[in-house]
């Protein structure tokens, strides 16, 4: 009786030191830090620290009565706010130089069929938060901001402070980024086997709940914005189904496709 002779794996040989790995590590994390230099210094002579904020201002400024303005209630805020949203900024035009150095770093230690998942997610993922930051700033800010204006005595002027519109923004940021990664989430979950497409689907109900009290949550307590993040979810957990069907079939391991493909030709 012969024994078929098995597969060889595909990262023998490939193996590093510890203190190569480190090294590698730090030579990664150089890279990523230059980056983010590079673009802030980019970013503070054009546009320019005050300009990124006038420009993060701008909607709750186009919904301010007539002649009013932000305020600054501390002696530094007006050098120590725009310089947050200048690195802030510079992260994020980075942010992809960041994820590559990550994956550069991580894809050695990785088959061909986990590449075929991480790599995607990778990518994915950050486009995702990328565009609920957009979804957040473009449409939702502006029907907050009027929505709360229109609340607002006629006895009082509004003059928010900037450190405190700042921390506004970046937590509604954080908030709808983090939503827009509901299709991922469903994906991992799927893909790594701790639950089905099908329980997904029969979960459908219970996270249209959720989504509504997360967004009662995280939200000013006003109806646009609940709705502005609540709907949304919903409609990317439906997307996140619908993409979970596609990398389960498609980043198998060689070895489960072969069962899957045996099982289907023995029945």
């Amino acid at each position: 009786m012969s024994d078929t002779p098995s597969q060889e794996d595909e990262l023998a040989g490939t193996e590093q030191p510890f203190v190569q790995h480190l090294m590698e590590l730090r030579d990664r994390l150089i890279k990523a830090v230059i980056a983010i230099g590079i673009a802030a210094a980019i970013l503070f002579f054009f546009p320019g620290p005050g300009a990124l904020y006038d420009f993060l201002a701008a909607p709750l400024v186009a919904h301010l009565p007539k002649g009013a303005t932000l305020i600054a209630t501390s002696v530094i805020s007006p050098f120590m706010v725009p310089l947050k949203i200048l690195l802030l900024a510079a992260f994020l035009v980075a942010l992809p130089v960041v994820l590559w150095q990550v994956w550069a770093f991580v894809a050695p230690g990785l088959y061909s069929h986990e590449k075929k998942l991480v790599l995607p997610l990778v990518v994915s993922s950050t486009l995702l938060f990328f565009v609920g930051v957009a979804f957040c700033y473009f449409l939702v800010f502006g029907q907050v901001f009027a929505f709360i204006q229109s609340f607002a005595p006629k006895s009082i002027t509004a003059a928010p402070d900037i450190e405190a519109y700042l921390s506004f923004v970046l937590s509604m940021f954080l908030a709808f980024g983090l939503a827009f990664e509901v299709p991922i989430a469903v994906v991992v979950l799927a893909r790594m086997g701790i639950v089905s497409v099908q329980k997904l689907r029969e979960f459908r109900g219970y996270f249209i709940v959720l989504a509504f009290v997360a967004a009662a949550i995280v939200t000013p307590p006003d109806v646009v914005s609940q709705l502005s993040l609540a709907i949304p979810m919903c409609l990317l957990y439906e997307v996140g189904i619908w993409a979970a069907q596609i990398f389960i079939k498609h980043t198998q391991a060689p070895d489960a496709e072969e069962d899957s493909a045996s099982s289907s030709t023995s029945s």
